[in-house]
């Protein structure tokens, strides 16, 4: 419980992470019908990328600091058009200083009758949460480990939405515990949409995860993993999406995209594949 997400906002692996987090969203809001979006370890929703934390790592300058500003593709518009639309949006006088996590993603691209629940556990993250959504009435912040979360809140009563499981993994099991939760929620919500985020640090840990994941048998479910070093057991080399009952045109769009992101974040051997039912 001592991972501060403060020190990453905005990295590349936040980019992909959001990107494909926001083009869901925006899926969803096509349809009337309200939505419940569940952020099972939300962090503290926005980010100054003036803070201490933010300036000591310096990890945003090389995702969305190398987006900023630049004219994009229509092939990467496509996945980064939404998100980018949001950072826009808390930086009106067109100087980047404020991130948008994925609770305010959720709440600056949803509507009134929509719900949000944000389990966050850490004390002072859960408290910034709290303040930053004192109030909105239509946003939960629950002081709730958020491996517990599918079981607690799933189905919702809007019966259509999306869960974001998105673990700091600092801890022994995460990639364990984010199956069981995957197999867990999606046994309780089949219709739900899912998106869990996980590290590419070791190959072969990857390399299991991605197999109890198959073995789930969880159909419409596909793989988004992107890599921009090589793997060698210590560094954050990648990161990668399990989705589950996402739009039907998210794998096309990532494989468009892959070349330009890599390009525009100046990755040279970045790669991104798109793996499972994407039919």
């Amino acid at each position: 419980m001592n991972y501060r997400h403060a020190y990453h906002a905005g990295n590349p692996a936040d980019v992909i992470k959001h990107a494909v987090l926001a083009f869901m969203i925006d899926y969803l809001m096509q349809k009337q019908a309200p939505i419940r979006v569940i952020d099972t370890h939300a962090g503290i929703g926005r980010y100054d990328l003036t803070s201490d934390a933010a300036e000591r790592t310096g990890e945003w300058v090389e995702g969305i600091g190398r987006l900023w500003g630049q004219a994009i593709p229509d092939d990467l518009e496509a996945l980064l058009g939404p998100y980018l639309d949001l950072v826009a949006r808390l930086n009106p006088d067109g100087r980047l200083r404020f991130y948008p996590g994925s609770p305010e993603i959720a709440r600056l691209m949803t509507r009134p009758t929509d719900g949000i629940t944000c389990c966050e556990l850490h004390p002072e993250d859960g408290a910034s949460l709290a303040g930053l959504y004192a109030r909105e009435k239509r946003i939960k912040v629950i002081n709730l480990d958020g491996w517990l979360a599918p079981k607690a809140f799933l189905p919702p009563k809007e019966k259509r939405g999306l869960v974001l499981i998105d673990p700091p993994f600092e801890e022994r099991g995460d990639y364990d515990r984010l199956v069981e939760a995957l197999d867990a929620g999606h046994k309780r919500w089949a219709g739900g949409v899912f998106l869990l985020w996980y590290p590419v640090k070791d190959a072969a840990e990857v390399r299991r995860f991605h197999r109890m994941i198959g073995d789930l048998a969880i159909p419409k479910c596909v793989t988004i993993e992107a890599t921009w070093r090589a793997v060698d057991g210590e560094r954050l080399s990648g990161a990668g999406l399990v989705t589950v009952n996402a739009p039907y045109t998210l794998a096309p769009t990532c494989r468009a995209a892959s070349r330009l992101l890599w390009d525009a974040l100046r990755v040279p051997n970045g790669r991104m594949t798109v793996t499972g039912d994407v039919d």
